[in-house]
């Protein structure tokens, strides 16, 4: 049987990490976002009606990191050691990676997740009026493949 670790009976609880080990910890996150030939040309020649957009997201996505805890219910605070965030461009989709570090007493991957996803939703926010069709809908605009890479541990 699969064991849920926040949950307790009827009642959701945080994990007591209390007598874990401190151990350094780094997880990355990847996920894309598929936007219009004119959007993603937009963003490359930095010409979008709101600035630059991945600079901009970048900022998100560190500042997501930071606040993980506040935005998902049993997160632990976590001293942030590192985050590094970086952006594929194509001609179909931009890819965001965010690679989280931590030395701590439980994983850093949710960070790691939560930096991707707000990463995409900034892009998505910045470029959403290019984005739109006539009837105001984003047709051709998806965030996809949001998922952990990696997951690592190791003693001081």
């Amino acid at each position: 049987m699969v064991e849920f670790t926040h949950i307790d009976g009827d009642h959701v609880r945080m994990v007591d990490v209390t007598e874990k080990p401190d151990v350094h910890r780094k997880a990355t996150a990847q996920g894309r976002i598929y936007l219009s030939s004119g959007t993603l040309k937009a963003i490359a020649e930095k010409t979008t009606q709101k600035g630059n957009v991945l600079a901009t997201a970048e900022i998100a996505a560190i500042l997501a990191v930071k606040d993980t805890f506040r935005i998902i219910p049993m997160c632990h605070p976590l001293p942030i050691g590192g985050v590094s965030v970086d952006f594929l461009e194509t001609d179909e989709y931009i890819e965001a990676t965010v690679t989280v570090k931590t030395y701590g007493k439980t994983g850093i991957e949710m960070e790691a997740l939560t930096g991707v996803s707000v990463a995409l939703l900034t892009i998505w926010d910045m470029v959403k009026s290019a984005e739109k069709d006539e009837s105001g809908q984003y047709p051709g605009t998806r965030i996809a493949g949001i998922r952990v890479l990696s997951k690592e541990k190791s003693a001081a």
